[in-house]
């Protein structure tokens, strides 16, 4: 007879002495996100994963602290939350060790998503999470949601789910946006479908004559945009790399702080790009909703 294999020690709540994880992490949360497996191990999609969650928060932190700060509680919306890595390791590391009311939200469209992040934020008694089945332009105008929150993140919104989550925080008069854009085509779109007229006005337009061009230079310019935009309704921006591209294509990361800037400048700079790159047909998406806010801003609504 083969001898029984000794069965595996139970492992930790929390751990240590695994490198990739950081201490106080809840092993048993990572081993229900499928992070980590039943005997602690991460596989390497796993641990590319675990970097960017962890990387993202390690710029999250920080803004969480300074809400924290001013003695309110913090709210926080996870757009196009997925399977939620992103909003539970947050809540682990953060939010699990407050008491004041601090809420994060995550919104997913999948009902099957979302009824599973419910059912885990239960049974760890995370009794600060929410999940709600609606798209990010749904969420903007739901009662579900507070008329104000603190802190936007997107990570991976595919295409112009991306710019809902812009259009909803700045609604929400959020002091803070945390964004990783991804597939970003209906710019790239726009440029093809203009090209023929716009290659005749200026070798600016052989930036994008060919396809493959016309697609990355669309992801680019999409990104440029949403920062003037953004730039626009007095928001202090920062762009700069998520992980290293090894880990992921899709990597720039927007991070966005409320700080009540001049708006003229960027605003012009914004029509001017619209106008020079044959994109007018989009100053709907990108520049009148900054009229709008600017209003906002000008009777005061917007708040430090």
């Amino acid at each position: 007879m083969k001898p029984n294999k000794k069965a595996a020690a139970p492992l930790a709540a929390t751990v240590t002495d695994i490198p990739e994880v950081k201490p106080g992490q809840s092993v048993a949360l990572l081993q229900e996100l499928h992070i980590l497996t039943r005997d602690g191990k991460l596989n390497q999609d796993s641990r590319r994963k675990l970097k960017q969650v962890y990387h993202l928060y390690q710029f999250i932190e920080p803004l969480l602290k300074e809400v924290q700060a001013t003695g309110k509680s913090i709210s926080l919306v996870d757009h196009g939350a997925g399977k939620s890595y992103l909003g539970f390791i947050i809540y682990d590391l953060f939010f699990k060790a407050l008491s004041d009311g601090s809420h994060i939200y995550g919104i997913e469209t999948r009902e099957e998503l979302v009824q599973r992040s419910q059912e885990l934020a239960a049974k760890f008694d995370f009794p600060g999470m929410s999940f709600l089945p609606l798209s990010v332009a749904e969420s903007t105008t739901s009662d579900l949601l507070p008329a104000q929150i603190d802190i936007v993140t997107a990570l991976h919104a595919c295409n112009t789910a991306t710019d809902d989550a812009i259009d909803f925080a700045l609604k929400k008069r959020a002091k803070y946006m945390v964004l990783v854009p991804c597939c970003q085509a209906e710019v790239a779109s726009v440029l093809r479908k203009n090209k023929g007229k716009s290659l005749a006005k200026s070798a600016l337009t052989e930036i994008w004559r060919h396809p493959i061009h016309t697609r990355e230079f669309g992801s680019q310019i999409t990104n440029v945009l949403r920062c003037l935009q953004l730039e626009a309704h007095g928001y202090q921006v920062n762009v700069t790399e998520l992980v290293g591209w090894e880990h992921s294509m899709k990597n720039e990361l927007i991070i966005a702080t409320y700080k009540n800037l001049p708006r003229r400048r960027p605003s012009e700079r914004l029509q001017e790009v619209l106008e020079t790159l044959g994109l007018e047909e989009m100053g709907q998406r990108f520049y009148s909703s900054h009229l709008e806010k600017a209003e906002h801003a000008e009777a005061g609504v917007v708040e430090e």
